[in-house]
């Protein structure tokens, strides 16, 4: 028998379901929930005590899960066999650990007296938490309990020298793992926010530090209890990484279902097995570990540093804020504020000096804000409006003060909309938050650009709120415009002011869409962008709003590339909005029209070749790139004095730069008909070739002022470029510019087509070329 835990591991079993039998002396119940994590623990119990024969001065004794009877269906064993100095100690842990072994278990084990555990103890932080929750399972009691009462005395008394070295371990844990509320696939026990965190907690409480282990947290460590034992179940093994593939099945257990649009009663039935759900929900409980577990690090360091008193003895209090004072490095209500009638703003007044001091706001503050503080009143009163806009705009001190609002529900007092928002995941591996960080981590990236903009005050609010309509059914750039337009209706801000708050919403977008996919040199883009704009005040907005989400967003989502690209367009609509006057196209590179041919010029994050005017020169530069490894990103064809001119902006496909020699010998070579290099193209691309969804071909008649656009949406894969270009040129298209976009492992590539809009015949031809060469 190859484990000890058997049976159907997709059945959600109640407290008295067991599975077969262990080489048939004992079943190991299944089923999710405190009651079968118990009956584990009774089970494992029973068995284990049945291999320790009856002997005085030695004790076996449980830690870990087994200790606390949290036994995951699939969980590890961890023992220590406490001895007082017994003969032959090690023939007899050897009869324990082989049996266990043989089950197919993974056990953690060790061998100690009472005194040998105190000592390593005292130089492991790790090993002495563990201890905090040792537990009889059968031999001497008063020798396990001299360990467990030994052990926590030890604790209490060191604990607070210990904890930096426990904090230390903590955050190399989270660099390690990352931040469990914001992974699509976390790991539910060692990820910030995770199981191994509420130990942590255990630990911090039990010194008498705080009270780390309030209710809340306590739900959220039974809630992400629960899905572990859901993941074993349906992996039919030990694992602690929510997979992609395993949350749907693990939402199935657990029994969570998506509520109809609507609501509860909007008569439709709820999907079951909803893996979003299970998502937002560890999300939110990982979110409640991490912001406990901080505010205990912080009430440690609080009793490290002692409490500063006044003269009278009593704390020392400093005003910050109109109500708001600072007691020993927290945030706490001034004695006024607590004794009149509660102003409607007072929270996000709090929020605001939080976030400006960067100190936190106390727990029992937090709690009498969520408590007594009344709604905001709508149109929301001035004072309420300047505390939001300073919130946002408080740099790295908002994050944190938010999420502490977060967590006592004071942010769903002020944008009712958050409650849908809230760790809300984005399946896009661009992102690196759920959806309510992201908004909350826009407006503050978009506070490093308030400088440069007319009205700071509304790139914060537009940062805020640009994202609001993710979620819903449509295009979120146009379904969130209504919804952030309540929002600003909501906070008092003028009706010019709501509609330009719904114009960087719908058009937030706009910007990088049009930079990476678009000509810039054609004045019918940039009079496109002008019109959609309006004015240099919104332009401005969207620039800033732009590289505040992308920064938001992850390092995946921006480029210096894509930023220069962006900086020119906002230029030229710029000169256009100012002047009225559309630019005109930048010259040709002297040094393409003139010299010998073919001529090649090479920099680092671009390719220029000039050749006899030809057919293909664009497919066959492009092939060669690729031949090198190099990624293109734009392309632009023309032809000069009888000349043909290719220049594109190229990067490292895998992030190393080609040997320049070989890669100008080879261009230069297949530019001139080299047969060896064209042979070389054409085998490498056929083996090169993308996967995914079917692809698709979109045209656009209006795109451009002299052609005619063909947008190809299609899986990213090395020489597509190359393979598209061959087609379009072979179906006899003239390409006159391409425009590469790369999402993830999606492209949307725009060729620039000369000639006229094609008829529907040659439209067809064309299409079916190019999806054949995708």
């Amino acid at each position: 028998m190859t484990s000890l835990i058997k049976g159907n591991a997709s059945e959600k079993t109640g407290d008295g379901d067991a599975n077969p039998l262990i080489n048939g002396v004992v079943g190991l119940p299944g089923g999710i929930g405190e009651g079968a994590r118990g009956a584990r623990a009774d089970a494992f119990d029973a068995w284990l005590g049945g291999l320790l024969p009856e002997r005085a001065g030695v004790a076996l004794v449980a830690v870990g899960g087994l200790g606390r009877r949290q036994c995951a269906p699939y969980g590890d064993v961890d023992l220590v066999l406490v001895h007082a100095g017994v003969a032959g100690v090690d023939e007899l842990a050897a009869s324990l650990w082989y049996p266990i072994w043989d089950a197919g278990l993974r056990l953690d084990h060790s061998v100690r007296t009472v005194a040998e555990a105190l000592s390593v103890a005292q130089d492991d932080v790790k090993v002495a938490t563990g201890l905090l929750d040792a537990r009889l399972v059968a031999g001497d009691a008063a020798l396990a309990d001299a360990l467990a009462r030994t052990a926590t005395d030890h604790w209490r008394r060191t604990a607070v020298r210990q904890l930096s070295g426990l904090r230390e371990i903590t955050a190399a844990r989270w660099e390690a793992h990352g931040e469990l509320a914001f992974l699509l696939e976390g790991d539910l026990k060692e990820a910030a926010g995770g199981l191994r965190d509420v130990g942590v907690l255990r630990a911090i409480a039990t010194a008498g530090i705080t009270d780390a282990l309030r209710p809340a947290v306590r739900a959220a460590h039974l809630r992400l209890l629960d899905t572990r034992d859901a993941l074993h179940q349906q992996v039919g093994r030990r694992a602690d990484r929510l997979l992609a593939q395993e949350r749907d099945g693990v939402a199935a257990l657990l029994g969570l279902r998506q509520l109809p649009a609507g609501g509860p009663d909007a008569g439709a039935e709820p999907v079951v097995a909803d893996g979003d759900v299970l998502l937002r929900r560890v999300a939110g409980d990982a979110r409640t570990v991490r912001h406990a577990l901080d505010d205990a690090f912080r009430a440690a360091d609080r009793l490290r540093a002692g409490r500063r008193r006044g003269t009278d003895g009593r704390p020392a209090r400093r005003p910050v804020a109109r109500d708001v004072v600072e007691q020993d490095g927290e945030l706490v209500l001034a004695r006024t504020a607590i004794g009149a009638r509660p102003d409607p703003s007072l929270s996000l007044r709090v929020a605001a000096a939080s976030a400006a001091t960067r100190l936190p706001i106390a727990r029992a503050t937090c709690e009498w804000l969520a408590a007594y503080c009344p709604p905001l009143p709508a149109p929301w009163p001035a004072d309420a409006r300047a505390a939001l806009v300073t919130l946002l705009g408080a740099g790295p001190g908002l994050v944190p003060a938010w999420e502490t609002c977060d967590r006592y529900g004071l942010i769903d007092g002020w944008l009712p909309e958050w409650t849908r928002l809230r760790s809300l995941p984005q399946h896009n591996p661009v992102h690196r938050f759920t959806l309510d960080r992201h908004l909350v981590q826009t407006a503050y990236e978009a506070g490093r650009h308030t400088r440069e903009v007319d009205r700071p005050d509304l790139l914060l609010l537009g940062a805020l709120l640009h994202d609001i309509g993710k979620g819903l059914p449509g295009d979120h750039s146009r379904v969130g415009v209504p919804l952030a337009e309540a929002v600003a209706t909501r906070i008092g801000l003028p009706e010019p002011e709501v509609a330009l708050i719904g114009t960087l919403v719908r058009l937030h977008l706009l910007l990088p869409d049009v930079a990476t996919r678009r000509d810039l040199s054609d004045p019918k883009t940039v009079a496109g962008v002008a019109e959609a704009v309006g004015d240099t005040t919104t332009l401005d907005l969207l620039h800033a709003l732009v590289r505040a989400d992308a920064a938001a967003t992850g390092p995946a989502a921006w480029s210096d590339w894509k930023g220069r690209l962006i900086a020119e367009l906002v230029a030229r609509v710029r000169t256009a909005l100012d002047t009225g006057a559309l630019p005109a196209p930048p010259a040709p590179d002297p040094a393409l029209v003139a010299g010998p041919l073919p001529v090649v010029h090479l920099t680092a994050d671009g390719v220029a070749v000039a050749a006899a005017d030809r057919r293909g020169l664009l497919a066959t530069v492009a092939g060669c790139l690729a031949l090198h490894r190099l990624e293109v990103l734009s392309a632009d064809a023309a032809t000069v004095d009888g000349r043909a001119l290719v220049q594109f902006r190229v990067q490292p496909r895998y992030g190393l730069a080609p040997d320049p020699i070989a890669l100008g010998a080879d261009l230069r070579r297949a530019v001139t008909g080299d047969v060896s290099v064209i042979q070389r193209l054409r085998g490498r691309a056929l083996a090169a070739r993308g996967s995914g969804a079917a692809p698709r071909v979109v045209w656009h008649r209006e795109a451009a002022t002299d052609a005619v656009l063909l947008e190809l949406r299609a899986a990213d894969a090395a020489g597509l470029l190359y393979r598209v270009a061959c087609a379009l040129d072979e179906a006899g298209a003239q390409v006159r510019a391409a425009r590469i976009s790369t999402l993830g492992g999606d492209v949307v590539d725009a060729f620039y087509l000369t000639g006229g809009w094609p008829d529907d015949d040659t439209r067809a031809r064309v299409e079916t070329a190019v999806l054949a060469a995708v």
